[in-house]
C-alpha cells in the first residue's frame, strides 16, 4: 500500500561477465481506472535530474574551459544575493547556505521568475559551514548552464547525454515526445480551480512553475536508460563508443568535495555519506555514490562491486505517501547479497 508499483534492474559488470536483473511489480496506474506495468514504463525521475542532467552538463562545461567550479556564482549570474563567496562547488555539494526550497506562497511563473527569487534567498550559514540539501542550488546550476553555453537545459541534456547514448524515452516534458499511455501518473492537484491529474506533467511544484524544465528535477526517463547513463559512469564516462565525459572528470564528479569539517560527505550533485544515504544499503562500500527523488526513486552506484541498481516509482500516485527510504535501502542490500550469491 506504499506505492502502486515499481520497477528495478539491477546490473553488474565484472570482469568477462555481466549480469541484468529486471523486476516489475505492482501496477503504473490506480487511478482513474488501474493500469498494467511493464518495463518500459516512463517515470518522472524528480531529483535524479541532479545527477543524470545538471552535475554531468556542469561538467562538460568545466571540461570545455567555459566554468572553474571555484568561480563565484555572483560572477555568472550578476543580480545574485547570497554573496561573494558562494561558488559554482557550493551549489553542487549543497554546501552554500541556502535555503531548502523556493517560496511558493505567491504566485509566480517561468525560469526567470524562479531565478530571481533564488537571487534572492539568502543564506543562513557561511559557505561550507553546513549540509543542507537545496533545489534553490540547482535552480541556480541550471541558469548557469544556460548562461555559459547559450542553450536551455533540456537542449544540452539532448544533445550531450541523451541522443549519445541512445536514452531515447528520456527528456523533459515528456508529451511532446511520447504518448501519455507511457507514462507513470503522479498526484492529483487542485489548479486555477480545477482538479487534474498530473501525467507526463512534472510532479515538483516549483519545476511545473518553471515549465517543466529545471536544474533540480523535471526529468522523465525508464529503468533501462537510467541504466544506460549509470552504466557510463561505471565505465569512465563512455558506452558504446560514445564518450559523455572524460573518464578524469567522472572521477572528479563523483569523489569527495565537501570539506573534512563537515560530516556529511557529497559529491559534485552525488550523495555518498549523509542522513539521505540509505539508498546505498547496509553493506556500503567507500567509493560508492547515488542518489535519490522524490516521487518514488533510486539511483545507487557501486564501482568498487561493479554493480549498479536503478528503483523507479510514482509512489505519490494518486497521492503522496510516506516516503520510501526504507524500501530504498532493502532493494539496495539485496542487490549486493544477490551478488554475493553469484559468486
Amino acid at each position: 500500500g506504499r506505492l502502486p508499483g515499481a520497477v528495478v534492474r539491477v546490473e553488474h559488470h565484472g570482469a568477462g561477465r555481466s549480469t541484468v536483473h529486471d523486476s516489475v511489480v505492482g501496477r503504473k496506474a490506480l487511478e482513474p481506472a488501474p493500469e498494467p506495468l511493464d518495463a518500459a514504463t516512463v517515470y518522472d525521475a524528480a531529483s535524479l535530474t541532479k545527477v543524470v542532467v545538471t552535475a554531468p552538463v556542469l561538467m562538460r562545461l568545466v571540461e570545455g574551459g567555459a566554468l572553474d567550479l571555484a568561480t563565484p556564482v555572483r560572477r555568472i549570474v550578476p543580480a545574485f544575493g547570497g554573496g561573494d563567496g558562494i561558488t559554482v562547488r557550493h551549489l553542487l555539494t549543497h554546501t552554500s547556505g541556502l535555503p531548502a526550497s523556493l517560496p511558493l506562497e505567491a504566485p509566480w511563473a517561468g525560469h526567470d521568475e524562479a531565478v530571481a527569487l533564488a537571487c534572492r534567498s539568502q543564506p543562513t550559514h557561511a559557505p561550507d559551514g553546513l549540509f543542507r540539501y537545496s533545489d534553490v542550488n540547482f535552480v541556480l546550476l541550471g541558469d548557469i548552464a544556460l548562461r555559459l553555453a547559450g542553450r536551455p537545459l533540456d537542449a544540452l541534456a539532448r544533445a550531450w547525454i541523451f541522443e549519445p547514448l541512445r536514452m531515447r524515452d528520456s527528456g523533459y516534458r515528456p508529451l511532446q515526445h511520447l504518448p501519455a499511455t507511457r507514462i507513470a501518473p503522479t498526484e492529483w492537484v487542485d489548479e486555477a480551480g480545477a482538479r487534474r491529474l498530473l501525467r507526463g506533467v512534472v510532479h515538483d511544484p516549483t519545476a511545473r512553475r518553471m515549465g517543466g524544465v529545471a536544474g533540480h528535477a523535471g526529468l522523465f526517463s525508464t529503468a533501462g536508460d537510467i541504466a544506460r547513463y549509470a552504466r557510463m559512469v561505471l565505465e569512465g564516462g563512455s558506452l558504446d563508443g560514445a564518450t559523455v565525459l572524460r573518464e578524469s572528470t567522472v572521477a572528479r564528479m563523483t569523489a569527495v568535495a565537501t570539506p573534512p569539517a563537515l560530516a556529511e560527505r557529497r559529491s559534485l550533485g552525488w550523495d555518498i555519506d549523509t542522513p539521505l544515504s540509505r539508498a546505498r544499503g547496509r553493506h556500503p562500500r567507500p567509493g560508492s555514490f547515488g542518489h535519490t527523488g522524490f516521487t518514488g526513486c533510486a539511483l545507487w552506484v557501486d564501482p568498487p562491486r561493479r554493480l549498479f541498481h536503478v528503483l523507479l516509482s510514482n509512489r505519490v500516485h494518486p497521492q503522496a505517501r510516506e516516503s520510501l527510504v526504507a524500501l530504498y535501502e532493502e532493494v539496495a542490500t539485496l542487490a549486493v547479497e544477490g551478488l554475493r550469491e553469484l559468486a
